[in-house]
């Protein structure tokens, strides 16, 4: 049994527990929050009576064993270190930090205290996206990744009205790149690895963060060409182009449908079937790891998400989006 707190008493954090919740092995043992009557609340809607308004209290504690992290990016190097400093292990959300600096110092820190540090990028640990990975020798040579992941956000509007919500704030590490471009980037880091070089453009907000943007990352053989925004939406699915044929994936998200078309015209299926509460899967990698006594992650590795956070960093420095946690 893995005993878990949780730092977030947000929407995402109730899809966790929902998703974690169908392993044998996952207990919701504690829930932090900044606000007591917050935290009480939350934790009542899953029968948990220990609440946390201190962290480093609940860091110390001996009620949990991790730690499922999800406040605003900004605050997840502190508080992760914080975690681990105390012997917990930590799933962090994606963004897992701000830059490469923070996410460096996340490392050192999990390897000293010999806990494990994982990026809660469920998309890459989800049996779709797996049936690609097994699945990629059928189209031949691999010439080009595309992925699109645009949304526009229902906080667009208060933005619009005037009001900057953590979405839209550099404060909190926040713009499109970091908030769903990361959907697009990391499982092309997971299967290809590190580009040779990245150009990237985007449309900066007077806020300072950017509101949609395009990369293009070129490698050896292929190149790789993707679209983010938070300001548009887009119905487009997301391809890898192989000599033989292409893999289209109908969300780069959250895979639902995956099928192979062949040069030939022919097409093959290739989905698996899914839980609904698809956290699960990050969760039961986490606790499988943990298990086994490893230290990390074949797929969101320390490695990938290092690969990852570089090419964010160095996206944001190409359109100009600069945050506090920079200098």
């Amino acid at each position: 049994m893995v005993r878990f707190g949780v730092v977030g008493t947000n929407w995402i954090t109730e899809s966790f527990i929902k998703g974690a919740s169908h392993h044998p092995d996952f207990q919701l043992g504690a829930v932090y929050s900044r606000a007591e009557d917050r935290a009480a609340e939350f934790a009542g809607k899953f029968g948990v009576d220990t609440i946390f308004t201190d962290m480093e209290e609940m860091a110390k504690s001996d009620v949990i064993d991790a730690v499922y992290i999800a406040s605003p990016n900004s605050l997840h190097a502190s508080q992760a270190i914080t975690f681990m400093e105390n012997g917990k292990h930590v799933l962090c959300e994606k963004a897992i930090a701000s830059n490469s600096r923070e996410l460096d110092e996340m490392i050192r820190t999990a390897k000293d205290q010999e806990v494990v540090l994982m990026e809660a990028l469920k998309s890459t640990l989800m049996p779709n996206f797996k049936a690609v990975q097994e699945n990629l020798g059928k189209i031949g040579t691999i010439r080009r990744y595309f992925a699109s992941y645009c949304q526009y956000s229902s906080r667009y509007d208060k933005y619009k009205e005037g009001t900057v919500l953590n979405a839209f704030n550099p404060e909190f590490s926040a713009g499109s790149l970091m908030d769903i471009g990361i959907y697009c980037i990391y499982p092309l880091v997971v299967l290809f690895g590190e580009p040779k070089s990245i150009q990237a453009t985007g449309y900066l907000l007077e806020s300072g963060v950017d509101g949609e943007g395009s990369l293009i990352l070129k490698y050896d053989e292929m190149d790789a060409v993707i679209m983010f925004s938070k300001i548009t939406d887009s119905s487009l699915p997301s391809e890898i182009h192989g000599e033989n044929g292409n893999i289209r994936i109908d969300k780069i998200s959250t895979p639902e449908k995956v099928e192979i078309i062949y040069r030939d015209g022919k097409n093959e299926d290739i989905s698996r079937e899914q839980l609904e509460d698809n956290m699960f899967y990050e969760a039961e990698e986490f606790i499988s790891v943990i298990q086994q006594g490893k230290l990390e992650s074949t797929n969101n590795s320390l490695e990938n998400s290092r690969i990852t956070m570089k090419i964010l960093d160095e996206a944001r420095s190409q359109m100009g989006v600069r945050f506090p946690s920079d200098r």
